[in-house]
């Protein structure tokens, strides 16, 4: 079991492999790893993950993300070992996933146009963060637990800093956040420091921050803990597998996503990807990414809306270089990402290329939707009883744009991620007082 995991590159013809301990999050000629296994595990196991709903006092089978170590098993472990998932499994008490399920919400999809039967939304609010970040941080910080760091380092718009900060307080690890200065919402920024974390502001966006952070963690002994890590990936996967376990491991037609970094596409393909070849799934559902209109770099160039050309993993060759030309344009007209949904304000993802391995293997699509249309799917959310985030609003407005061009048949099985709860009370507030907003509920006098 001990040599079942291990790293390897994700350009096919490079391949370069390494050891599970290895703190690289990009092999030597400098592209993205993945965490591979070496076994198939069974399908058998079905049975004991819904076992697993009932805990019986294990923290681990009460974690969402944990319920399915057996498929993230990158620690070699026992997993049916209590006292070894104690030794080296991060949880926070079990929480994280713990009340991550696709609900149905029928002012959704009427406002959608969707039958209340086949539309599901997910809720990734629910983790103790308040965002899907949870999932992939406790596996990210496991892996940093494994090979002994002491220092997480991560860039952030929000939700990042606060489940790293969170993680590295209850594994008493130092954490540094680097921030885009003035651009993220007093909510999030309140748990990083609340958490204990050293926050560092960064002038420029997100992407300025993500760089230095990256520089930090190479020359200064640091971990780094955003979705570039192939460990924050295993656990982003138990998302989709919360999603498809709920539907009876029958696959919807479509998972649908906000997209800003692309972590969540790219293990959502992941995820896909193995349990297809594990014989799991037999029908493999589309992802859509939705962009913001504000932050369309994915949508721009895998639409072909850069030149003409449009940009795809190509069996694992895409065309980098057209990547480049995109950023080197976007400096020179001084084009910068501006969306109030700033938890997917982005403008260079870096997880851009696994996101594109995702999109083919799925036959996936990119949308975008603007500021206002995100913020009426959030406010639908909210008229059906759950928190959501501008961001994750994405998801209900994205999908109704594809009902609306029939891309999304209405009689398609859709499951749409809500990717985190609201943190910035300004935003609901400022819409609510608009009279002009489709659900607005301003003050009487």
């Amino acid at each position: 079991m001990k040599d079942n995991a291990y790293l390897k590159c994700i350009d096919p013809s490079c391949g370069l492999e390494y050891p599970i301990n290895s703190r690289n999050i990009e092999c030597e000629r400098g592209h993205l790893l993945d965490v591979k296994y070496k076994n198939t595990p069974s399908p058998e196991l079905k049975e004991l993950f819904s076992n697993r709903r009932n805990p019986q006092g294990n923290i681990f089978n009460e974690s969402g993300v944990w319920r399915f170590r057996e498929l993230l098993n990158f620690c070699q472990i026992e997993t049916g070992n209590r006292d070894e998932c104690s030794k080296y499994l991060v949880s926070l008490d079990g929480a994280e996933g713990r009340q991550s399920k696709p609900y149905q919400m029928s002012k959704v999809a009427d406002f959608i146009g969707m039958s209340h039967d086949n539309l599901w939304l997910q809720p990734e609010g629910y983790n103790p963060s308040g965002s899907f970040k949870d999932n992939g941080m406790s596996t990210a910080v496991t892996h940093a637990k494994l090979i002994g760091a002491k220092r997480i380092i991560c860039a952030s718009t929000g939700n990042t800093s606060a489940a790293a900060a969170m993680y590295a307080a209850n594994e008493s690890m130092e954490c540094d956040v680097y921030i885009p200065a003035g651009q993220i919402a007093p909510g999030k920024l309140s748990q990083a420091y609340q958490f204990g974390a050293q926050i560092v502001q960064v002038q420029g966006n997100f992407d300025d921050a993500l760089a230095k952070s990256l520089d930090d963690a190479k020359n200064h002994d640091g971990y780094t803990v955003n979705s570039v890590n192939p460990f924050r990936i295993e656990g982003q996967k138990t998302i989709p597998y919360r999603a498809i376990e709920y539907l009876n491991w029958n696959p919807p037609d479509w998972i649908v996503y906000p997209g800003g970094a692309l972590g969540n596409i790219s293990s959502c393909g992941k995820a896909l990807m193995e349990l297809y070849e594990w014989g799991w799934i037999k029908k493999i559902p589309r992802i859509a990414v939705i962009n913001s209109e504000g932050a369309s770099t994915l949508y721009d160039l895998y639409n072909g809306g850069f030149e003409g050309q449009k940009l795809r993993w190509n069996k694992g060759k895409p065309d980098t270089e057209l990547i480049k030309k995109y950023y080197s344009h976007l400096d020179q007209k001084g084009i910068r990402p501006k969306t109030k949904a700033t938890a997917i304000q982005i403008g260079r993802p870096a997880n851009i290329l696994k996101g594109l391995r995702a999109l083919e293997f799925t036959n996936g699509i990119v949308e975008k939707v603007s500021d206002s249309e995100m913020l009426d799917g959030m406010s639908i959310v909210g008229l059906n009883g759950f928190d959501c985030e501008m961001a994750s609003g994405a998801s209900p407005a994205g999908i109704k744009k594809l009902v609306e061009q029939e891309i999304i048949k209405k009689d398609d099985v859709v499951v749409g991620i809500l990717t985190g709860r609201q943190k910035d009370s300004s935003l609901p507030v400022d819409y609510h007082n608009n009279p002009a907003n489709r659900f607005a509920n301003p003050p009487r006098d």
